[in-house]
């Protein structure tokens, strides 16, 4: 039920008249074991790391954040989850596009005059684990934390719905902050080409 408050019923017709209503991730699965995961075979290539395992599942999925300005919240009478602070692309050469991240995130932390130490939780998106590893080793010096990261998980359990995946990113860590109480937030993920985009927020 940790999900439920960032999650909107979707209800699909269905050929005999009844409708199925769908309010659950498609993942995590309950019928897998450490076991199971181990006898995986690689991905990409013969002696790789990267399996089925310890990479996102390719879900079905949409997300939707409304953005507006102060004005309009408060002219409407509505209260923001949060506000944004700051935004930031970085690129790299396309067959690095999973490192990216680690250039936008400092890139940004810069722009807003923030420190990866004032963060209190991290969302990065988790296309495959190596990728988060290697973000996270590549900030290891200007303070990653990774009891900050993901804290409710990633990408794979979660599932990796293209298209949908920067939003559910910056939705997850909204409820994440204001679950736990806490007020700073970066959420991170990296693009097809070889991009990646970061944004800072602030829970209101």
């Amino acid at each position: 039920g940790r999900f439920n408050a960032e999650i909107a019923p979707v209800q699909i017709p269905g050929r005999n008249g009844q409708a199925t209503i769908v309010d659950q991730d498609e993942g995590p699965r309950r019928d897998t074991s450490l076991e199971a995961l181990a006898k995986l075979k690689p991905a990409f290539k013969p002696d790789g790391k990267v399996t089925p395992g310890n990479s996102s599942p390719m879900n079905d999925g949409g997300a939707a954040v409304v953005i507006s300005s102060r004005v309009y919240a408060e002219k409407k009478d509505l209260k923001p989850l949060a506000r944004i602070v700051g935004y930031a692309q970085a690129a790299v050469e396309p067959k690095y596009l999973f490192s990216a991240p680690a250039y936008a995130m400092p890139k940004l932390l810069k722009k807003i005059g923030w420190t990866l130490n004032d963060v209190d939780l991290i969302e990065l998106n988790e296309a495959f684990a190596a990728q988060v590893l290697a973000n996270g080793y590549a900030l290891t010096d200007q303070g990653w934390d990774w009891d900050k990261v993901n804290v409710n998980g990633g990408a794979i359990a979660l599932g990796h719905p293209l298209g949908a995946s920067g939003a559910r990113v910056l939705t997850t860590l909204l409820y994440a902050l204001k679950d736990r109480g806490l007020k700073r937030g970066l959420a991170s993920l990296c693009l097809g080409g070889g991009e990646a985009v970061a944004m800072a927020v602030e829970v209101e």
